[in-house]
């Protein structure tokens, strides 16, 4: 989720690069679960992750819409997001015992936990949200480990190219300002993007390049 804000008052002033050591470890987050409870809509998902979550629970992005998911607004543009379900508010994958069941394969954001991301002309840089996580004695771990992804560098690339994609689309619907046109990207982006199966046999940058490529609103 993107936020507006001043890094000075969420912060602990630093921003970090991928190799950089932060103050994060959560030590597995036992006995705690605040961060997957009452988080509204605010754990967007990106084409990566829903690609991960179609592959490791055997499903299309319509089962998990129908289940886990939900589809909402963000400047302007449909996006889907984290279902919070039940009137505790919990997040549709968190057991009763209050651990993750998609742990291995949980989204970028749920991966970045208690870091924020900058993005920079260059790239992306990170920093510590000071405040958001309740746990005591976090200990220092290296940002790329803490991400726990493959590849981190293509990683990075891709959610840089995602983010200035949909930069440039909340741009192009902020100036034309017509209901249709909003309309009109905002299916793109969820067809091309979401709905349109990826192949679980191959690549997932490759085949997300491929659609960017191939974007009409470029």
């Amino acid at each position: 989720m993107k936020r507006e804000v001043d890094l000075s008052e969420i912060s602990d002033g630093k921003l970090y690069g991928i190799n950089d050591m932060v103050k994060s470890d959560c030590k597995d987050c036992r006995g705690c679960s605040d961060c997957c409870q009452g988080m509204g809509q605010s754990v967007t998902l990106d084409p990566l992750d829903c690609y991960r979550l179609c592959k490791n629970l055997s499903c299309t992005m319509e089962t998990l819409l129908q289940n886990n998911l939900e589809l909402n607004v963000v400047a302007g543009i449909v996006i889907p997001n984290l279902k919070m379900a039940d009137e505790e508010e919990r997040c549709s994958f968190l057991s009763q015992e209050g651990r993750c069941q998609i742990h291995s394969f949980r989204p970028g954001i749920c991966r970045l936990f208690p870091l924020g991301r900058v993005y920079e002309e260059q790239g992306i840089r990170y920093f510590l949200q000071s405040n958001e996580c309740r746990m005591d004695g976090k200990s220092k771990v290296k940002v790329k480990k803490w991400l726990d992804t493959t590849d981190v560098k293509q990683y990075e690339i891709f959610v840089f190219q995602w983010y200035r994609y949909l930069k440039d689309l909340e741009e192009r619907v902020k100036k034309e300002n017509d209901p249709t046109f909003t309309n009109q990207v905002s299916m793109h982006v969820l067809k091309d993007f979401y709905l349109m199966p990826y192949d679980m046999d191959q690549d997932f940058f490759s085949q997300f390049e491929r659609r960017l490529e191939a974007s009409t609103f470029l």
